[in-house]
């Protein structure tokens, strides 16, 4: 009997529960449900029970108001700055390479993959990646460590930069060769008992027309900050979630804070309200939904209620990030990308 480990992300578990669940309701015991594409289809012979236990250990939730926006509605010019810098993590297989270079990004429903009710916020977006991530370097990504198994894993994901909504009714799931990258090098990677969750990747070029996000490097966040978080909640196009604080400054790996976020936003910047720093990486919270007749709904909490959202501080992994080179940087042209081979199958 398969065995869960740490390192499945927060979207494949609730993905396949939800897969069973369906199957289930169908009457259908005997025929097996459409396994999730990529690694999620080993999750098969983990027990139920198993995949429930870790997946209210990690999934995220709304404090109070549901202060979500898409990226096209903000109009600060520091906070779109920040959004430019988030990436998207997606399996390398549910990208297309077109013959003009581009690349199509397979989708789902989101209201069909979670069996939402029709009242959700974004329920006609789609969902199109796993975890979410920012860039601290050139050609350095943060995320959480959960969602980087080993560095064996990076041949099985893209890192994709502008997912999001266009407009309120279109998502934009085509990429030109400058927002797609793979992972080079696992540069360091914690998963760990007391709470400690990051990765870092080394890409495979340097980042074309983006700047790297600010980090703080040393002291500590302030008790009550204020704090924003930009990335892919349930692997919708990009969101961008204000009006959260701290709220326990104490343990020394993490801080909590009432983010409103989701599994999908694990690996997510976190960023200080005041200055624009990245305070940490997003990596465990309250569970996301809950049951509302045949259907699920978003699991609400008060501002001051609940758990809280655990978020990895900065200071635990930015010594590891490498110092850029002088005269380098986002800015520089595109160089030649990896070859075909090396960027997963097509569809």
């Amino acid at each position: 009997m398969e065995r869960l480990s740490k390192d499945w992300t927060d979207d494949e578990l609730l993905r396949e529960i939800r897969r069973r669940e369906r199957r289930a309701g169908s009457g259908d015991r005997t025929r097996a449900a459409a396994a999730p594409a990529g690694r999620a289809r080993d999750l098969a012979g983990v027990p139920t029970g198993e995949l429930v236990r870790a997946a209210k250990g990690r999934q995220r939730v709304i404090y109070g108001s549901d202060n979500r926006q898409d990226i096209y509605q903000v109009s600060k010019p520091t906070v779109r700055r920040s959004a430019d810098a988030v990436v998207a993590l997606v399996k390398a297989a549910d990208l297309n390479e077109n013959a003009d270079g581009t690349f199509d990004l397979a989708t789902e429903s989101y209201k069909d993959a979670f069996d939402l009710c029709s009242g959700e916020p974004f329920v006609e977006q789609p969902t199109g990646c796993f975890c979410s991530g920012s860039l601290v370097a050139p050609d350095v990504v943060a995320t959480a460590g959960h969602c980087v198994k080993n560095a064996a894993d990076l041949a099985t994901m893209r890192f994709v930069f502008g997912f999001h909504m266009t407009n309120a009714t279109t998502p934009r799931t085509k990429f030109a060769a400058d927002d797609v990258y793979a992972g080079k090098q696992l540069l360091g990677r914690q998963l760990s008992n007391d709470g400690t969750d990051w990765a870092l990747v080394r890409l495979d070029r340097a980042v074309v027309g983006r700047q790297p996000v600010a980090v703080r490097t040393s002291g500590k966040i302030n008790n009550s900050q204020a704090l924003y978080v930009i990335g892919h909640p349930c692997g919708l196009p990009q969101k961008y979630a204000p009006g959260a604080q701290v709220r326990d400054n104490g343990p020394a790996p993490f801080f909590v804070a009432n983010l409103d976020t989701y599994g999908g936003n694990s690996g997510s910047p976190v960023f200080n309200a005041q200055n624009n720093q990245v305070e940490g990486i997003l990596v465990r919270g309250e569970t996301d939904f809950v049951s509302s007749g045949d259907c699920n709904v978003s699991l609400v909490c008060p501002s001051t209620g609940c758990r809280g959202e655990d978020v990895t501080r900065a200071t635990v992994w930015s010594a590891k990030v490498p110092k850029a080179k002088s005269g380098g940087g986002s800015r520089a042209k595109s160089k030649k990308r990896a070859p075909i081979a090396s960027r997963g199958k097509r569809r």
